[in-house]
């Protein structure tokens, strides 16, 4: 049986905020609204889905796997706007990139504190 992930649920203090971040620094289509969500979709079909929550919520981490072009792009729309970014994903080597497995990785922060990662070699190399 072949499983693929479909989407998943991004949870928000603002839906719009966090769906327009998405779309701009990693370089996508604008988010399109189904139903109470704004759906973020990536070129592999995977969606997240981002959902206004009003309570409390847990972080999450999200990664994405680019290009080495992508990856340039993502990385100067991350400066650009002044984030702060780090080489690992307990950001102790911040404004640093890291080289794992022969790639290159970057981590940094949405709006809500989800954790969001580049990379361009899957991990395993």
């Amino acid at each position: 049986m072949a499983v693929e992930l479909n989407h998943t649920i991004v949870h928000a203090s603002d839906r719009d905020a966090t769906a327009t971040f998405l779309t701009d620094v990693l370089g996508l289509p604008e988010a399109e609204t189904y139903g109470p969500f704004r759906e973020v979709r990536m070129a592999n079909g995977v969606s997240l889905d981002v959902l206004h929550d009003p309570e409390p919520f847990q972080p999450q981490h999200y990664a994405f796997l680019v290009s080495d072009d992508d990856f340039d792009a993502i990385l100067a729309r991350i400066e650009e706007r002044g984030l702060t970014y780090w080489a690992d994903p307990f950001g102790r080597e911040p404004g640093r990139i890291n080289h794992n497995d022969g790639g290159r990785g970057v981590y940094w922060d949405a709006p809500d504190g989800h954790r969001l990662e580049i990379i361009t070699v899957p991990y395993g190399g």
